[in-house]
């Protein structure tokens, strides 16, 4: 009798889940007992709120933190002195684990339920990447207790991935060859609601256009002078009227981040922040070439000069429906959390400030329907599925209801909510692995789901090119 394979997979877990039960259990009470370490940690990095290739006492205080537990630290790889890995094991098979550490910048906001800003404190951390790396690290650590435990052979290495927002970070790690012998990546991602289902993500090219003119006195000699504003307002006109002629799934942001110092000078140089986003790469490179040509085209028209500089580029995600299955099935196990009454109150606070329908606040407590989705949104994860099988959740670390990349994120990040999400996501990222240890099968399911998503004829090439990191781009 034949038996589909989804079956059988659904199966062979179930019994590896029956077979793993003593370990299990171990290392969810092994990671409750490290509620309170963990939580510092997590604290202090939303306390650096570091940008993008900006997070070095971050990224040093998370290599301390794996290194005090045996692991070998591999610091600045990849040409970016805050990115490392940190291995453990030998042997195959080897499961990478990613970790994030940067914050936004403009997002600064205090652990409380209103708008209150950090004094002199320009970034937070609205999208939880203290709580990703920091329970990344923390499963990273549980996974190693375990094979060492059970004398399992194999190899657990945490990726520090800085600059994630708009860095890609992890493409250079990609194209340099840091993936080529990892078998299998796990990831998470902070939000409101728990879910480990497969999504897809937009691919995205991101750069920056400086435009060079001629600074004169802006009422008393206006003919001597060639504004560079003027290049990046003709530019966006033009990029504007282009929106009505791309595909319904293309996505243009910009942000004018230099316009000039005062009305009276005649702006010698202004600078324009752009992303081009699509489901399909070969779209986003293409839109990319049309915005260029209208920067070229706006610069001859208004007699300036410019240059333009590819800052950030990522791939859309490939989903792994086999790997998803497993990381569910460990969700289910380790389930949800409650929210304390003070909780709830600070809970209910931030939600007085939504607009739209409110979700009630025991979602913190559910596991959504695993399925497929899509995401509005761009990461550098992905570029990382097209060569390795991987898999992510999400955890309720914000009030039910939270936008990514806002105050009210960064708050409940830095307060019980967001920590007790974060123990939640390490204990499914490591029973997830130790179910992967024990069955090779699984991990040869993935590859195979790889291989026929991605097509038969694939290399792998990255949307930055061949620049080095755009280590400044922050700056």
């Amino acid at each position: 009798m034949k038996i589909n394979p989804t079956v059988l997979l659904i199966i062979i877990i179930g019994c590896l889940n029956a077979n793993a039960q003593k370990t299990k259990p171990e290392v969810i009470k092994a990671l409750d007992s490290k509620y309170d370490q963990y939580s510092a940690i997590a604290h202090k990095i939303w306390e650096h709120a570091e940008v993008g290739f900006q997070e070095t006492q971050s990224s040093a205080l998370l290599q301390e933190t794996l290194s005090k537990e045996g692991f070998k630290i591999e610091r600045g790889v990849a040409g970016m002195p805050t990115a490392f890995t940190a291995s453990y094991g030998s042997g195959k098979p080897v499961i990478g684990i990613l970790g994030e550490f940067d914050a936004l910048p403009g997002v600064s906001q205090e652990a409380v339920p209103e708008p209150k800003p950090i004094p002199n404190k320009g970034a937070g951390h609205a999208c939880g990447h203290h709580l990703f790396g920091t329970a990344s690290a923390a499963a990273a650590i549980e996974i190693k207790n375990w094979l060492l435990a059970n004398k399992k052979q194999g190899s657990i290495r945490f990726y520090g991935t800085p600059a994630e927002e708009g860095g890609s970070g992890k493409v250079y790690m990609v194209r340099d060859g840091l993936f080529q012998d990892v078998d299998v990546v796990l990831h998470w991602h902070p939000g409101s609601l728990n879910s480990a289902g497969w999504g897809a993500s937009l691919s995205n090219k991101s750069g920056k256009f400086r435009f060079y003119g001629i600074a004169s006195h802006a009422a008393g000699s206006p003919e001597r002078g060639r504004s560079a504003l003027d290049g990046v307002e003709a530019m966006d006109d033009m990029v504007n009227m282009m929106r009505e002629h791309v595909t319904d799934a293309t996505r243009i942001h910009y942000v004018i981040t230099r316009g000039g110092e005062a009305p009276n000078v005649v702006p010698a140089f202004a600078e324009v922040y752009y992303y081009v986003r699509h489901p399909k790469p070969e779209e986003v490179k293409s839109v990319w070439e049309r915005v260029v040509r209208a920067a070229e085209g706006a610069a001859l028209g208004t007699d300036t000069k410019m240059k333009y500089e590819v800052t950030g580029g990522v791939y859309n995600m490939l989903p792994s429906e086999s790997l998803a299955k497993v990381m569910d099935a460990n969700l289910r196990m380790v389930g949800g959390y409650s929210m304390t009454e003070q909780e709830k109150e600070f809970a209910r606070k931030i939600q007085e400030t939504f607009t739209g329908a409110i979700p009630k606040l025991e979602t913190t407590n559910e596991i959504e329907e695993l399925k497929a989705s899509e995401s509005g949104g761009s990461t550098d994860v992905a570029d990382i599925s097209w060569v390795v099988p991987t898999a992510g959740l999400r955890v309720a670390t914000w009030v039910p209801g939270t936008a990514a990349h806002s105050w009210q994120a960064v708050a409940a990040g830095g307060m019980t909510l967001g920590h007790k999400g974060m123990i939640l996501a390490a204990k499914t990222m490591a029973l997830t692995a130790i179910d992967l240890y024990n069955s090779p099968v699984v991990i040869e399911e993935s590859w195979k789901e790889l291989r026929k998503r991605r097509g038969d004829n694939f290399k792998y090439e990255a949307l930055i090119g061949d620049r080095a990191p755009a280590l400044d781009y922050r700056k």
